[in-house]
C-alpha cells in the first residue's frame, strides 16, 4: 500500500554526519554541512507539503533523536498508516540530511518499541505494524490547566480560519478527491487506526488552503492534541458523532460556504475540547 509520503523523484545525496559515538552510535552532522535538499513527493495532493514540513531537514547535532522524532510524527499523524511501508533508507536520509546509517538506527530503535515490522523479499521493508506492542502512558495527572487551554486556543486559531480559507478557494478535481477519499477512510476506521485517519483528515483540510505555513503549524497543533488525545479512552458514540460532523465540514468545503465550514468545525472542535476538559481538566 502507498502513503502519502510517496516516494521522491530522485533520492539525491545524503548530508554529512560527524564521527561516530561509542559502539558505532550515530554522531552529529557536521556543523555547516550542506543540508540534502528533500525531493518532491508523489502524489497530488495527497499530503505532500504536510510530509515536506514533517520530514525536513534535522536541525542541531541530535541527529538520532530529531530522526526518530521526525519518524514518530510520520506515523502518529497518519502520513504513514497501519500496514504501510516507508520510504527507502535512502530516502529517508535525503529527506532528513542526516546519514543513512542515523535512519537505520532510528528505524531499529523504532522496530524494537513495536511501530515498525520488517518484512522481507521482493515487496519487503520497514513497514508500520497495525499497533504498538506498548500501551502509551497516561498523561492524566502531568497536563496543567494552562497546556490543555493553550493547545485548545492554538488548535481552534489554526483550524478554524484554515477551514475557512479552504472553503473560500476553487478545489481541483484531484484535490477533491482526496479529501473524500480521506474522509471514507476516518468514517471506516477502526478504533486502533481511528485517531491516524482522522489527522489524515484534518490536515487534508488544512492543505487545501494552498498554505505551507498554515500546513506546517496545523501538523505541529495535530501533534499537540493527540499527545492529550492519547490520554484518554476513545469512546464510540463520540466517534460516530465526530464521523457526521467531518460530513458536514467537508460538505461546506466542498460546496464552497466558508462561514458553514467554520460552524461545523467549530462544534467538532468543542466535542473535543470538551472532552479532554472532562478526562484531563
Amino acid at each position: 500500500m502507498t502513503s502519502p509520503l510517496g516516494s521522491t523523484g530522485s533520492e539525491g545525496s545524503t548530508g554529512s554526519e560527524g564521527s561516530k559515538g561509542p559502539k558505532g552510535a550515530p554522531g552529529r552532522r557536521s556543523e555547516g554541512a550542506p543540508a540534502a535538499r528533500p525531493g518532491a513527493v508523489r502524489g497530488v495532493p495527497g499530503l505532500r507539503v504536510v510530509a515536506e514540513a514533517v520530514l525536513r531537514p534535522v536541525r542541531g547535532g541530535n541527529a538520532y533523536e530529531e530522526t526518530v522524532e521526525r519518524l514518530l510524527a510520520a506515523v502518529k499523524l497518519g502520513l504513514v498508516g497501519d500496514g504501510e511501508r516507508l520510504p527507502s533508507e535512502r530516502e529517508l536520509a535525503a529527506r532528513l540530511a542526516v546519514s543513512r546509517m542515523t535512519v537505520r538506527e532510528a528505524i531499529r530503535s523504532l522496530r524494537d518499541a513495536g511501530y515498525f515490522e520488517s518484512r522481507h523479499g521482493r515487496l519487503g521493508g520497514t513497514f508500520v505494524t497495525d499497533r504498538p506492542s506498548h500501551t502509551p502512558v497516561s498523561r492524566a495527572r502531568e497536563v496543567s490547566q494552562a497546556e490543555l487551554t493553550d493547545v485548545l486556543a492554538f488548535r481552534a486559531a489554526i483550524e478554524l480560519g484554515a477551514v475557512g480559507v479552504a472553503a473560500s478557494r476553487k478545489v481541483a478535481k484531484a484535490e477533491r478527491a482526496h479529501l473524500v477519499s480521506c474522509l471514507d477512510a476516518s468514517s471506516s476506521a477502526t478504533l486502533p487506526t481511528y485517531r491516524r485517519k482522522d489527522s489524515r483528515l484534518h490536515l487534508a483540510l488544512v492543505e487545501l488552503t494552498g498554505s505551507p505555513s498554515l500546513v506546517a503549524a496545523a501538523a505541529d497543533a495535530r501533534m499537540r492534541v493527540n499527545d492529550l488525545l492519547d490520554a484518554i479512552p476513545i469512546l464510540e458514540a463520540n466517534i460516530a458523532h465526530a464521523n457526521e460532523q467531518h460530513r458536514r465540514i467537508v460538505g461546506a468545503v466542498l460546496r464552497g460556504a466558508p462561514e458553514a465550514a467554520r460552524r461545523a468545525m467549530a462544534e467538532h472542535l468543542e466535542g473535543t475540547a470538551a472532552l479532554l476538559r472532562g478526562f484531563l481538566g
